[in-house]
C-alpha cells in the first residue's frame, strides 16, 4: 500500500506552486516555471524568462504562518550539506506563507554561492542554518536579500539577466 503524503509535504508542494503562479502572474507572463520530475538534488523550481536563455534553479524552503517561529517574527530553515552544491545558477528561496490568505508574506532570494559564504553550518547535524527576522526594523545577515511579495518576480527576472550576462551588478 502506498504511503499517504504528509500534511507538511502537501503544504510545501502547495507553497512551491504558489510561488510559481505568483511569479508568472506578477511578471505578466514574462517568467516561465518548470518543476523537475525528480527532487533528488534539492531543486524545486526552474525559472526562465522571455528574452533570456538562462535557467535559474531554485530550492524553496517554505514556512507557514501557523508555525511558532513565524508567529514570533522569525524565520528558520535548514539546507542539507550532503546535496547542497553552490553554483551561479542556483538560488535558495526562503518564503513565509500566510496560510489563511494563501499568500506570500515575505521572501529571501539568496544566490547559493552567497548562502554558502554566509550560512552557519552545523558540522554535527550536516546542515546549514538560515535564520532571519520578519520584523520591519530587523537587522540580520540576510536583510539585503529580503523581498516583499511584489519584489520577487522582478528580482527573479534580474537574476536571469545576470546569468545571461546582460548586467554586471551581481551583489544579490
Amino acid at each position: 500500500m502506498d504511503e499517504e503524503p504528509s500534511p507538511a509535504g502537501r503544504m510545501g508542494k502547495a507553497a512551491e506552486h504558489l510561488v510559481a503562479a505568483t511569479c508568472i502572474l506578477a511578471s505578466r507572463g514574462k517568467l516561465n516555471v518548470a518543476t523537475p520530475l525528480v527532487d533528488d538534488e534539492g531543486i524545486d523550481l526552474l525559472f526562465n524568462g522571455v528574452g533570456t536563455e538562462a535557467i535559474l534553479a531554485v530550492q524553496v524552503k517554505a514556512r507557514m504562518s501557523t508555525s511558532k517561529r513565524l508567529k514570533s517574527d522569525t524565520f528558520m530553515a535548514f539546507v542539507g550539506t550532503r546535496t547542497f552544491r553552490p553554483r551561479p545558477a542556483l538560488d535558495l528561496l526562503f518564503v513565509a506563507i500566510d496560510v489563511d490568505r494563501g499568500a506570500i508574506i515575505s521572501a529571501w532570494l539568496v544566490p547559493s554561492v552567497n548562502f554558502a559564504e554566509s550560512a552557519t553550518e552545523s558540522i554535527t547535524q550536516g546542515r546549514f542554518r538560515f535564520y532571519a527576522s520578519l520584523k520591519d526594523g530587523g537587522r540580520d545577515r540576510w536583510l539585503a536579500y529580503r523581498l516583499a511579495p511584489e519584489e520577487l518576480a522582478p528580482r527573479l527576472m534580474a537574476r536571469l539577466r545576470e546569468l545571461d550576462g546582460h548586467t554586471t551588478d551581481r551583489k544579490n
